[in-house]
């Protein structure tokens, strides 16, 4: 049986190249395009010499239609305007999208939500295998330990990550608020800054720190009265994302349209 074809969006982006090199050295996925914004000084080229090594055999393209026409999956991390418009493509090629963009409102998983009725969208705020056992793990905890137990969760990223909290962050203070009983919205503590009132009792509150070549850092604190409990997770190659975004296409070649994350790719759920 052929390999899965596999579309990479943001090519020339750390995790574009990231997945790119991993697809060529893959002996279950090929690479079957690349894509650019228009007027990229990469589009054209061969992808395997834009990022400096032997030619791939696959150029860069600034048009998804018919690059994403001929695969059976895209691997998508670029920004939530870019994924929108993919997820249409996706949906109209029944191919497989694995999502890791983040940044997005209610607006936009509403468009994703009606993509995901033609075709698998399997979109997760983190990739890797640890980071979705800590989800897990916070879900568990928040259960256990009543509300006067405020959490914290606490996120390091590169300085050129320009949204926060992360997406994981998000993912974490969405299973801490279920673990609870309730929704992230009803729970979310307001960022602080300067003077602020006391903290709400069981509320979740958010701190970002953008700083250097941080790959990703993961706190959730949970404080209580004379006691803390602290859950980490600390990604030192940005590889993890890359391979966990590589399984989910993989997984996803079978499923049905609807809309999954990575505890469906990983048994979790």
């Amino acid at each position: 049986m052929e390999k899965p074809g596999i579309v990479v969006t943001g090519a020339s982006g750390r995790m574009g190249q990231m997945l790119i090199r991993l697809l060529l050295d893959s002996d279950e996925a090929r690479l079957v395009g690349a894509l650019e914004r228009p007027g990229h000084g990469w589009v054209g080229r061969d992808i395997g010499e834009a990022m400096g090594g032997r030619p791939a055999g696959v150029a860069v393209s600034d048009d998804p239609v018919p690059v994403i026409a001929a695969a059976q999956a895209v691997i998508d991390f670029t920004s939530p305007v870019a994924t929108l418009a993919y997820a249409e493509l996706t949906a109209q090629a029944r191919a497989v999208h694995v999502i890791g963009t983040t940044g997005f409102d209610e607006e936009d998983l509403h468009q994703l939500t009606a993509a995901a009725r033609h075709a698998p969208i399997i979109r997760a705020g983190n990739m890797s295998l640890g980071v979705n056992l800590l989800v897990g793990l916070t879900r568990k905890v928040a259960a256990a330990l009543g509300e006067e137990w405020d959490i914290e969760v606490v996120e390091a990223h590169h300085r050129h990550k320009v949204d926060a909290p992360s997406g994981t962050a998000l993912m974490l203070g969405e299973a801490a608020a279920e673990g609870r009983g309730a929704t992230l919205g009803e729970l979310r503590s307001p960022a602080r800054d300067g003077i602020t009132e006391a903290r709400s009792t069981g509320s979740i509150g958010f701190a970002a720190i953008r700083g250097g070549d941080i790959v990703g850092e993961h706190d959730v604190i949970f404080a209580g009265q004379g006691e803390r409990l602290v859950l980490r997770h600390v990604a030192t190659d940005r590889a993890i994302f890359a391979r966990g975004a590589i399984r989910a296409a993989l997984w996803g070649q079978d499923k049905g349209p609807g809309e999954y994350d990575m505890h469906d790719v990983l048994g979790l759920n």
